[in-house]
């Protein structure tokens, strides 16, 4: 039953007074000395209860009356209703609002036990005492009497069920799908100074990029593949560039990665009856002439075109006649 007085005020604080005079604030020793308490909370409960009845304490009420902030005050308010002193619940007024309404008890509320627990005062129920004609023997526990249950009867045996036949095919579980890895490309006719141009190539590649270091066993795998580009008519340059060229930082299998670009980027056959391109051919380099000293593009040192031979320089001196390049 709620302690509650009848005919009180909807929200604000509400007195639950033992004894005290209407002139006075009585302050128990209990709450005054209470040791779960702080001093903030002891001071908050002393000053709820000097109030009047139907006053204001909320949070931002209380902390704009005293400098301890809102933190503060919500936090010695949890004290006194964790201790019994102080309860908020939320109720509804006759015209449908919700307010809260405060309750402080001059003296704590006792804890009420949950309802799975039977009260501390209610007595343990008695054992039945043991039937007369069997005495207990000390030490021993006593074993209940079974009962004989009537049962239903005899029951018929279980009907065999026929098991289903299966259909042709139907139980046996799918194959898993095997994933299928691309070999690589193999000539149709390897030739050997090619397949040796090959493997030199793959050998090479370390030059590129120390971490393209490959054994020999890798070499031998990889050199069919390097073979048929070859056989396709790419520059083993072309090659050397496709395999060594962008390397990812965090390689790291690099068997695995010339294997794959050689699988992916395999140029086509060329049509039949059709030459291989020829490959671009280098400028000759640059050379001094003999006879004037200007520079000019030759396979290999001597005169330009504008400079007679050496044979007719030296048979017919002052006869010469410049040429048209």
């Amino acid at each position: 039953m709620s302690r509650v007085p009848v005919g009180t005020v909807p929200s604000g604080v509400v007195h639950v007074n033992v004894e005290g005079d209407d002139h006075a604030v009585e302050v128990s020793e209990r709450l005054a000395r209470h040791p779960g308490l702080s001093l903030l909370a002891i001071g908050l409960a002393v000053h709820i209860q000097s109030l009047p009845e139907g006053s204001r304490i909320g949070i931002k009420a209380l902390a704009e009356r005293f400098p301890e902030g809102e933190v503060r005050v919500a936090g010695g308010l949890r004290e006194l209703e964790a201790a019994g002193y102080l309860e908020r619940r939320r109720v509804r007024t006759a015209d449908g609002r919700l307010v809260t309404r405060t309750v402080f008890y001059s003296r704590p509320k006792p804890p009420v036990p949950p309802p799975h627990e039977p009260p501390p005062h209610e007595p343990a129920p008695a054992q039945p005492p043991p039937p007369a004609g069997r005495a207990s023997l000390p030490g021993r526990e006593r074993v209940p009497e079974r009962v004989a249950v009537p049962g239903p009867g005899p029951m018929a045996a279980p009907r065999p069920v026929p098991e289903p036949v299966a259909a042709p095919g139907a139980g046996v579980p799918a194959p898993a799908p095997v994933r299928k890895v691309v070999p690589l490309p193999e000539p149709p006719e390897p030739r050997g100074p090619v397949r040796q141009e090959a493997m030199a190539l793959l050998a090479r590649l370390r030059g590129d990029d120390p971490r393209l270091l490959l054994g020999e066993r890798d070499v031998c795998r990889l050199a069919p593949g390097v073979t048929a580009w070859l056989e396709r008519g790419a520059e083993p340059e072309t090659v050397r560039r496709v395999l060594a060229a962008g390397l990812p930082a965090d390689m790291r299998s690099p068997a695995a990665l010339i294997g794959y670009r050689l699988r992916i980027g395999l140029p086509p056959e060329l049509p039949r009856g059709e030459p291989a391109p020829p490959a671009a051919r280098k400028p000759d380099p640059m050379q001094n002439c003999d006879g004037c000293d200007r520079g000019f593009r030759a396979p290999a040192p001597g005169r330009c075109n504008d400079c007679p031979p050496e044979d007719v320089d030296a048979a017919a001196p002052g006869s010469f006649s410049p040429r048209v390049a």
